[in-house]
């Protein structure tokens, strides 16, 4: 039995972790969930692309090199700065009196352990939603993104890894999740607008309901 007790209680606090593969769509779904339902979006890989070009970073150097392997960051570095994220959140933008701050988590947890660490430390989570997408969908719009992004790993074989290391590592959290009841699954290649109405419906099936 951990004797730990979670950073922020569920009393307070919706989290919905969100995942898919790389290119399954998730920032442009997370916007609308944004919008539509007032989650705050925090996305693990921003916020680890942002400290490790942040000026003084104790960890800047090593999340570099880690990205640039394709490979996990350490989750105590990634969940210390959910967490931060998050308490920054809630004392800029605390929520309305008798409503809860609701976080949607976007590309995290990537393995199980991150998922048991983040839920014992920090808080647990209410639902998975997971973007479900045929690899050749994702890699076809990841290339059309890498001409345009900037970023180092949206390149074919950067890609490739990164699928390799989502089938390996965080498809065991969706079925974990999914063993507890607590996944909501889109099929993520078709337009925009059909996978958010079935986002929408999957959600507001699990209580979450518009702000």
């Amino acid at each position: 039995m951990s004797t730990v007790t979670p950073r922020f209680s569920t009393n307070d606090v919706t989290v919905v972790f969100f995942l898919g593969g790389p290119g399954s769509g998730k920032g442009t779904q997370s916007a609308n969930l944004v919008k539509s339902y007032g989650f705050v979006h925090l996305s693990a890989g921003d916020l680890l692309r942002e400290e490790q070009n942040r000026a003084g970073s104790q960890y800047g150097e090593m999340i570099k090199e880690y990205i640039r392997e394709g490979k996990i960051v350490p989750m105590e570095v990634t969940v210390a700065l959910l967490s931060n994220a998050m308490a920054d959140s809630l004392a800029s933008n605390p929520p309305a009196p008798g409503t809860k701050a609701r976080f949607l988590i976007d590309g995290f947890p990537r393995k199980l352990d991150q998922a048991v660490f983040f839920e014992e430390t920090v808080c647990p989570s209410e639902l998975v939603l997971f973007l479900d997408c045929p690899e050749a969908v994702m890699e076809t719009r990841l290339l059309k993104r890498g001409e345009t992004s900037g970023r180092a790993d949206d390149n074919a074989e950067s890609i490739r890894k990164r699928f390799r290391t989502f089938v390996e590592t965080s498809m065991p959290v969706v079925e974990d999740f999914r063993g507890k009841d607590k996944v909501v699954t889109v099929t993520a290649d078709k337009s925009v607008e059909e996978v958010y109405q079935e986002v929408k419906a999957g959600i507001e099936a699990r209580g979450i309901s518009p702000r």
